[in-house]
């Protein structure tokens, strides 16, 4: 679930040039992200985020993990959440070329474990967008 949400993530990010996730909630069932977006996403464009990160699920990409120092973190990893007091050791977490980012959560191995993922439903209320979503199969 943890790696379907770094791919949900980076969706957002190249559909809508958001950020990540302000607020994540994560369970096994399903799990919600919310996002801050100028207008309500269309029902074709919902349709799109699913078709989008179930493709990046599809193309078994490797998702692997290494250490960096914060000065050295890649390019394009948002470090504005981290607290204050984060050891300089970050721990980051890469999704084939698709994304990366700091991340102490669980992660598979590779994005076949993922399963399919399905958009539950969506609210849209004052620029802020929350998917819920599940994964089915592999999951």
């Amino acid at each position: 679930m943890h790696s379907a949400e770094h791919i949900l993530n980076q969706t957002m990010i190249r559909m809508f040039g958001c950020k990540r996730s302000t607020s994540t909630h994560i369970e096994k069932k399903k799990s919600k992200c919310d996002y801050f977006l100028a207008n309500n996403p269309t029902e074709d464009q919902i349709k799109e985020i699913a078709n989008r990160v179930n493709d990046i699920i599809q193309q078994n990409l490797s998702i692997t993990t290494y250490f960096v120092d914060r000065s050295q973190a890649p390019d394009g990893v948002d470090l504005s959440k981290l607290p204050d007091d984060v050891s300089n050791l970050l721990r980051i977490v890469k999704i084939g070329e698709y994304d990366v980012c700091a991340c102490i959560g669980s992660h598979i191995n590779n994005t076949s474990e993922i399963g399919k993922f399905t958009i539950i439903s969506t609210d849209y209320s004052e620029g802020r967008l929350r998917i819920r979503f599940k994964l089915e199969g592999n999951s």
